[in-house]
């Protein structure tokens, strides 16, 4: 049987994670980590970081080092094929022979899929969509340097990228693929502090979204349930603190932390349709993927809660509620409504319809916008396209309940112009 249908998961399977360097002063070490794995002349990737200093003194770092740096630094939200073909192209005409990427999850995604081109002769990222479609494990080398707690793409074997010039544009797909992890990733909470604070959130809600996921998904890994839940508890324990008192460092340590946890625990355990809707309505608009997670998140925990009661009474003790006395029926809508009161908190839209301007918005921007627009539409059209998308994303097949356009169109829909 192919491995696509053993929707039931029955073996399970682990991914690795690369090496990681995790604490105050991490970041401080990228120069050596560089020089002991040999770097001579590297691409140094990023994006949205100008003004921070970050970009100008890790790139300092590396030349104390006595290794060249060539900078990219035109990265977009939801990486697209171009930034990733750039990238590659720029590594191939500057000789180097080694990666670096500063940034969150687009800039390591991105990043990493220019690896993946290098490694197979210049061939189009949008070749490698799906399930270990490289054959060359030898890519070049790549320290991930993380500047948010949100993605856990430094951490994980996934990579996300929007296709903008097949015929399946505007489409964003789900690489999942052993030979991409990074060599190194390094996550300083001392990068988090410039994070501003609507991103935090969005970045702080995709953490959940990665922790609860796997908590619930189908493949129902073991080894991953306990990170899990400790990725939920931290977000509860620390977001509003992150958001609200951007200098904590207690709370941005601990959602650092929680990031990694979580990607951890999603590495192998897989995702859901949180995923999937977040990917299909970045596809068409652009919009910011943790955005989009936190709008998606409290719907989906609804649609997926009768298929595991005990596991959402469990996520709702992590999220802080008292739950003693309580059905597991009862219990677990404490979890959903921990999730809407977080999402109040922090000022999250109601729905993908009333998304505004936001920090750093590239919705209807750049050469991407050809194609999306700076306003959701939130209609029949966008319900039917959308909901099809999702079908066909890579994190459907884990979804804790089986997903098919009637039970899912309602989600989106909800997802796109109703409220809690």
């Amino acid at each position: 049987m192919e491995a696509h249908k053993l929707w039931q998961f029955p073996i399970k399977e682990f991914h690795r994670i690369p090496r990681g360097l995790l604490g105050p002063g991490a970041y401080e070490m990228v120069g050596v980590e560089a020089n002991n794995l040999g770097f001579k002349r590297c691409v140094l990737a990023t994006s949205g970081l100008r003004g921070t200093g970050i970009v100008e003194d890790i790139v300092g770092k590396l030349k104390y080092r006595d290794i060249d740096v060539v900078v990219y630094d035109k990265i977009e939200s939801n990486p697209k094929d171009y930034n990733v073909m750039e990238i590659a192209d720029l590594y191939t005409r500057e000789k180097c022979d080694s990666f670096v990427s500063v940034g969150g999850g687009s800039v390591t995604d991105a990043t990493k899929g220019a690896r993946i081109v290098v490694s197979h002769d210049g061939r189009n990222i949008n070749e490698f969509d799906g399930f270990n479609k490289s054959d060359n494990p030898n890519n070049p080398p790549h320290i991930a340097v993380n500047t948010t707690a949100g993605t856990g793409s430094e951490t994980s074997w996934a990579y996300v990228i929007t296709d903008t010039t097949s015929e399946k544009a505007p489409y964003k797909w789900l690489g999942m693929d052993e030979n991409v992890p990074v060599t190194l990733s390094i996550n300083d909470p001392v990068l988090h502090f410039s994070m501003p604070q609507d991103l935090t959130a969005f970045c702080g809600f995709d953490v959940l979204a990665h922790a609860s996921e796997p908590y619930v998904s189908r493949i129902d890994f073991m080894p991953s349930l306990g990170s899990a839940l400790l990725g939920i508890e931290l977000v509860a324990q620390n977001l509003r603190r992150a958001v609200l008192e951007p200098l904590n460092f207690e709370a941005r340590t601990n959602m650092m932390y929680a990031s990694y946890i979580s990607a951890q625990a999603f590495n192998s355990g897989g995702l859901g349709i949180i995923h999937s809707i977040s990917h299909a309505v970045s596809a068409f608009y652009d919009s910011h993927h943790g955005l989009n997670n936190a709008i998606a998140l409290p719907r989906v925990w609804e649609y997926n809660m009768p298929t595991n009661y005990k596991r959402f009474r469990n996520i709702a003790k992590a999220m802080g509620e008292s739950v003693d006395g309580l059905s597991d029926i009862s219990a677990a809508e404490r979890a959903i409504e921990a999730a809407i009161r977080l999402s109040k908190d922090l000022n999250i839209p109601a729905n993908f319809a009333s998304v505004g301007p936001y920090t750093k918005s590239q919705m209807g921007k750049g050469r991407y916008a050809e194609l999306s627009s700076a306003k959701i539409t939130a209609n029949d059209r966008d319900i039917e396209r959308i909901t099809h998308h999702v079908l066909g994303d890579g994190s459907t097949p884990g979804n804790a309940r089986e997903c098919n356009f009637e039970s899912v169109a309602p989600v989106v829909r909800h997802s796109l112009v109703g409220a809690y």
